[in-house]
């Protein structure tokens, strides 16, 4: 069976281990393996316990020498290793690795699919469509994050939104900077796009815009003259001018409700799965994401470019040892030239930091059986199917080509989503081996669980679980297509599991590049 990012997945299955590749040289373990215990495809019985997983070498591989799994290199031999040792951390290591890029060398275009799919979403008047309508309480600056929150307290302790039943909710975007940074540098421009895009999210039906008043981030250059919105529900006043907290909130009050007067207008109605935008997310991976829910994604991800729409694959320093494998399926050369000029200046952003691009994966990663960030990426791509990568984005520049594309971003999830939601993503998809929680407001996610171990774990928190693929012989290809169906049902309103827990209110978290002053 074919994964859908150019790595083989499930060559070679038994009750006890996995081998991805024939090129491959360990295999993984899909249950807790006890010493003395010899799995088939394993020529000698097991040195030590092995987690299910976790990786067990199958040929004697020296010092020095490549570790390959997914036919791919995922690191070198910190040591002579043998047949049937558990290999991990402890004797495999990252070392220098250079890749083929071969830009554009693979980008056949997918067939389109002529069936017409729908689903049910509010049309804007600048022609997308959210799969929610919200009122949003944006902030400029972490002083104003308090008032936001008491304006959707008072909205929601008043009843205001008892007569617009068509309005999902109030929802306050605050966060931790705005102000203490240069009004003119990469920091500043990060985070202007991002607070743009959340003002023309179509998930939201309007806007209410809070500064204090004397931040670096003005609401004057937000709003700058221009209709940040077609739709003109977009309202906006700062705490100063307003003469203090309690002024605020009363007029806040005022204009939420002129919003929600606008934002009632709008029903549901049928609109072409091409107004899907999907932003593609991993966290708390373990060894099973590259062999499960990680493909399952790549082949819906690769049905919705198929029905004209658009994916999202981010988090930069999560691909990185597998770029290669996109920027062959670049459009165009110059497209796989900006994915490297990101790399690159990944590579020079942690390196004056102090940091390093292997500091991933974290420990549970490595509990769960993923060792350095060349294993850990090779999963990760698979998320993104097989379709030409159209074009490379900045964290929270809008999205405006249809089809399979990358955003820059970090690796950290709360940072990622919110410049994929700013980017235009008005569904979110998340893998996860641990058990990751959160929700993205206004933008639903759907949560997929890598291992059935887990997803029986934390079955309240997870809406979808794709263990199977192991556990029950479930094709990559009938799990893409369950989650495409999801994915149409939860954009006309399904609600997700981590809407139905209520979260979503923190998880907005800019990213915060250079210095605090």
């Amino acid at each position: 069976m074919q994964a859908h990012s150019g790595i083989s997945v499930l060559e070679g299955a038994t009750r006890d281990v996995v081998k991805l590749n024939p090129r491959d040289n360990v295999v993984i373990a899909l249950r807790d393996l006890n010493a003395g215990e010899q799995p088939v495809l394993v020529p000698v019985p097991l040195t030590v316990s092995v987690s299910r997983g976790h990786k067990i070498a199958v040929v004697s591989i020296q010092a020095g020498e490549n570790i390959i799994r997914y036919g791919q290199i995922i690191g070198q031999a910190k040591c002579d290793i043998a047949p049937g040792e558990h290999i991990h951390v402890h004797n495999l290591g990252m070392g220098a690795h250079q890749q083929d890029y071969a830009h554009a060398s693979a980008n056949a275009p997918l067939p389109a699919l002529t069936e017409e799919r729908t689903f049910d979403g509010y049309h804007r008047s600048d022609g997308k469509v959210g799969t929610r309508n919200y009122i949003g309480i944006l902030t400029t600056v972490n002083c104003s994050g308090s008032v936001a929150r008491f304006i959707a307290e008072a909205a929601e302790k008043s009843g205001l939104l008892d007569s617009f039943p068509n309005v999902d909710g109030v929802v306050p975007i605050v966060h931790g900077t705005g102000c203490g940074m240069s009004a003119s540098d990469e920091g500043y421009a990060t985070l202007f796009r991002t607070l743009a895009g959340y003002a023309q999210h179509p998930n939201f039906a309007g806007i209410l815009l809070i500064g204090l008043g004397c931040e670096v981030m003005q609401v004057a250059d937000l709003v700058g003259g221009r209709p940040i919105r077609a739709d003109g529900a977009l309202r906006y006043m700062t705490i100063q001018n307003e003469g203090g907290t309690r002024r605020t909130i009363e007029r806040g009050l005022e204009e939420l409700r002129g919003i929600a007067e606008l934002a009632d207008q709008a029903e549901r109605a049928p609109a072409p799965i091409s107004a899907i935008t999907v932003g593609m997310q991993c966290g708390g991976s373990d060894g099973y994401s590259g062999i499960t829910a990680n493909p399952a994604l790549g082949y819906a991800s690769d049905l919705l470019v198929r029905h004209g729409g658009t994916t999202i694959l981010s988090e930069t320093s999560e691909i990185y040892g597998a770029e290669h494998l996109l920027t062959r399926r670049a459009e165009t050369v110059e497209v796989g030239e900006k994915l490297i000029d990101r790399i690159h200046w990944w590579e020079d952003y942690t390196a004056r930091n102090g940091g390093e691009m292997d500091n991933n994966p974290s420990p549970g990663n490595k509990r769960g059986g993923l060792t350095t960030i060349l294993e850990k990426s090779l999963g990760a791509v698979a998320k993104g199917g097989t379709a030409p990568l159209r074009d490379v984005y900045k964290f929270g520049e809008r999205v405006d080509k249809h089809g399979f594309v990358f955003m820059d971003s970090p690796g950290f999830d709360p940072c990622s989503v919110t410049g994929q939601v700013a980017s235009g993503a008005n569904l979110i998809v998340f893998t996860t081996g641990r058990g990751s929680v959160s929700g993205y407001q206004p933008t639903p996610c759907i949560k997929l669980a890598t291992n059935s171990e887990m997803y029986a774990r934390m079955a309240e928190d997870m809406d979808l679980n794709c263990g199977d693929v192991v556990t029950d012989g479930i094709s990559i290809e009938a799990k893409g297509e369950e989650l495409f169906e999801m994915l149409i049902r939860v954009a006309s309103g399904q609600k997700t599991k981590s809407e139905e827990l209520g979260f979503g209110g923190v998880e907005f978290v800019p990213w915060q590049i250079g210095a605090v002053m």
